[in-house]
């Protein structure tokens, strides 16, 4: 993938952290707190600029709605991580359902 084409790749970090802070309504001292806790590790620049992909500003966000709730950056980081760990389990059950759907049923014999 080269060029345009990688705007589209939800993890290519193509937003400053100037901007995602704006986009998100958060200070760039929130952002860098997600990256101190290692919650987000955004790439950086030549210039050591972090640069967000747009898979992280939805982690970003995700984050903002459970600290705005109260919870604890560290509460709403294990909150988000299970989120995320569930929807892999889900989507593999999902794939393995798939996969036995499309095999042919033989009779098992006893």
């Amino acid at each position: 993938m080269s060029g345009i084409d990688r705007l589209d790749n939800e993890d290519y970090p193509s937003v400053t952290m100037g901007r995602a802070a704006e986009l998100l309504g958060v200070q760039p001292a929130f952002l860098r707190r997600l990256d101190a806790a290692g919650v987000l590790s955004p790439s950086r620049t030549d210039g050591n600029h972090r640069l967000y992909s747009r898979r992280q500003l939805e982690t970003a966000t995700r984050m903002r709605a459970l600290v705005d709730e109260g919870l604890s950056l560290d509460a709403a980081a294990r909150i988000v991580g299970l989120q995320d760990d569930l929807g892999a389990a889900e989507a593999r059950i999902s794939e393995l359902e798939d996969e036995l759907g499309s095999r042919p049923r033989t009779k098992s014999r006893r």
